[in-house]
């Protein structure tokens, strides 16, 4: 099947828009019609090579929505025509953790055993087991999680991985309770998420930090309470101001680099707990002083919000479709293919909140 696809061929390059080749589904795969793509910030660090499990040539995606094609062997879950968000993190329903409910702790995490892209002779790699940057693909059976017929596509996409990164870091990873205090660093798609995930379980003080005012002002308007311009005054200080001296209850890093994972442990009070959302580099170290010791605080890392995808996707939407969480207002601009280097600019340049391309 001929598909319309942005590929990777070196690392540091724009994304190439051209006409690949996608094959059938095999045993436990599903042929999917994307509908929409997110442009993430996860799309960035891989353009720029900083993990090794996206080397070109690929194509990216690891946020989309759209409508099951054609199913391979053995395929039970969906069937054509089902609507779908795609999880970047499909799992096997077998190992130590899926049996505990922690599937995306899974040991044998279920991915396309071999690329199912090809331009001419040459094989074009998977990433995240999702590559929604093409109108066509083809991913496990797992990581397609179905959805309600009347639950609009292009707002379903988010749910594919900003909303429940940062919602769920909120929710699930921290645990955060009624009438506490909550740090966001970073008031992207995923920071803006993990906002609305302190708006759900009632925090008091939510502190939104950015260096741009514009991303803090989207900030107010998601729930946040009080909001940080990081390039004009020191966050921890500030945050200190804002909580009698303490700091806060939960802190949540949604940058991924280790100054600003530290600014995070920083920000926190005595048993506070400090969340890592953020995707860094393959690698990347941080310091942590005694306070971790003295004070009891916590340092923890969150993927994917901690959610079961067949649980928390669904979940999720429910509440977009009840009114509680504000999926419209995330999408600052709409791209078509052609113009996806157009839109991961605008998402480097701090213009978006999310971006999405359609096909």
């Amino acid at each position: 099947m001929k598909s319309k696809a942005a590929v990777l061929y070196q690392y540091r390059t724009p994304l190439v828009v051209e006409e690949v080749e996608v094959l059938e589904p095999q045993q436990g795969e599903v042929l999917v019609k994307v509908f929409a793509t997110g442009l993430c910030y996860s799309n960035y660090r891989a353009i720029q090579g900083h993990w090794k499990n996206t080397a070109p040539p690929v194509i990216l995606g690891d946020e989309g929505a759209g409508v099951v094609e054609q199913v391979g062997e053995g395929v039970t879950m969906v069937k054509p025509g089902d609507h779908i968000v795609l999880s970047w993190l499909p799992h096997c329903r077998n190992c130590y953790y899926c049996n505990r409910g922690i599937s995306v702790m899974c040991d044998r995490v279920n991915t396309v055993e071999s690329s199912r892209f090809r331009k001419g002779e040459m094989v074009l790699n998977h990433a995240w087991s999702v590559s929604s940057f093409s109108e066509y693909t083809v991913i496990p059976e797992s990581g397609a999680i179905l959805i309600k017929d009347d639950v609009p596509l292009d707002k379903a996409v988010l749910v594919g991985c900003a909303v429940p990164t940062g919602w769920g870091a909120v929710v699930n990873t921290a645990g955060a309770e009624a009438g506490s205090s909550v740090v966001i660093i970073g008031c992207g798609g995923v920071g803006l998420s993990a906002v609305m995930g302190a708006v759900t379980v009632g925090a008091e003080k939510i502190i939104a930090v950015d260096i741009r005012d514009n991303k803090l002002e989207m900030a107010r308007q998601f729930g946040a309470t009080h909001t940080i311009n990081s390039s004009r005054e020191d966050p921890v200080a500030k945050v200190l101001e804002i909580t009698e001296g303490r700091g806060a209850d939960y802190a949540f890093d949604v940058i991924g680099i280790p100054e600003v994972m530290e600014q995070a442990f920083a920000c926190i009070r005595k048993r506070g707990t400090a969340v890592m959302v953020g995707m860094p580099p393959d690698g990347t170290r941080i310091s942590i002083n005694t306070d971790l010791l003295f004070g009891e605080r916590r340092v923890i890392g969150s993927v994917y919000g901690s959610i079961q995808p067949p649980v928390d996707i669904p979940r999720i939407i429910d509440l977009y479709m009840s009114g509680k969480l504000k999926l419209d207002q995330l999408i600052t601009k709409t791209y078509p293919i052609e113009k996806i280097n157009e839109g991961m600019e605008a998402l480097l340049n701090g213009e978006v909140a999310r971006a999405l391309v359609k096909f």
